[in-house]
């Protein structure tokens, strides 16, 4: 599958009557990794659902490689070659590891196979006979994203991935993240944990109360410091 890019331009979204995202513009080009960092209830989940299509009520523009996707429903913007993996990671408590990752429809044949999956992440290979929900909180992250890797999809939309992981495993995320990219993989990645964003990020975006407020590229994080840790509160 081509390289995938994303534009945002004026995104507004709401739940019922409330006003969640204030006209977020952002762009995801090609082959990049972009984190989307901020304080929570800064609303990027939200911005993640939104462009998969999640969120009913939007207005502004999704573009993915050109192509507007604003009134587009999930399931036509996963064949695109959009994935998502959300927070609570949605395994199946009834299959096991090998029949997790086999569920997913595939949208071209260029996705990952089982033995590079299992060769990226060896402790599903350990566990591939276990139900989904025996696994530890990082295996199930390691089986989430590895699902998604056998689609064949192009655009990754991450959200938390290394939430309360232990740090080898949070390694083990931040390889297979650069591997996605090396590959050409796009992905938009939602990580509180700026000092692993850090070191595998392209750029950041910092939102607030549901807007985009600043944009920081990689080079610039080190001198700039002191303003993230104003941003984010730590």
């Amino acid at each position: 599958m081509a390289e995938l890019s994303l534009s945002i331009s004026d995104l507004h979204a709401f739940y019922g009557d409330s006003h969640v995202l204030h006209g977020v513009t952002l762009d995801v080009p090609a082959g990049e990794v972009v984190t989307i960092v901020g304080r929570n209830g800064a609303g990027k989940t939200t911005t993640l659902r939104s462009i998969m299509g999640m969120i009913e009520k939007r207005t502004g523009s999704i573009t993915i490689s050109g192509q507007n996707v604003i009134a587009s429903p999930p399931e036509k913007i996963a064949r695109l070659g959009v994935a998502y993996v959300p927070e609570e990671r949605g395994i199946y408590a009834t299959l096991d590891v090998t029949e997790n990752l086999m569920l997913p429809r595939k949208v071209n044949d260029s996705g990952m196979t089982l033995e590079k999956i299992y060769e990226l992440f060896p402790n599903l290979h350990a566990r591939r006979n276990s139900q989904g929900t025996r696994l530890s909180g990082g295996e199930q992250q390691m089986l989430a994203i590895g699902r998604v890797l056998r689609t064949g999809a192009s655009l990754f939309l991450l959200d938390e991935p290394t939430e309360g992981l232990a740090p080898v495993i949070v390694q083990q995320i931040g390889k297979a993240i650069e591997l996605m990219k090396a590959q050409g993989h796009t992905i938009l990645l939602v990580e509180q944990n700026f000092r692993f964003a850090a070191k595998i990020t392209d750029r950041h975006y910092v939102m607030e109360r549901g807007r985009v407020i600043d944009m920081i590229p990689r080079a610039d994080v080190e001198k700039r410091a002191g303003q993230i840790q104003q941003y984010l509160g730590i």
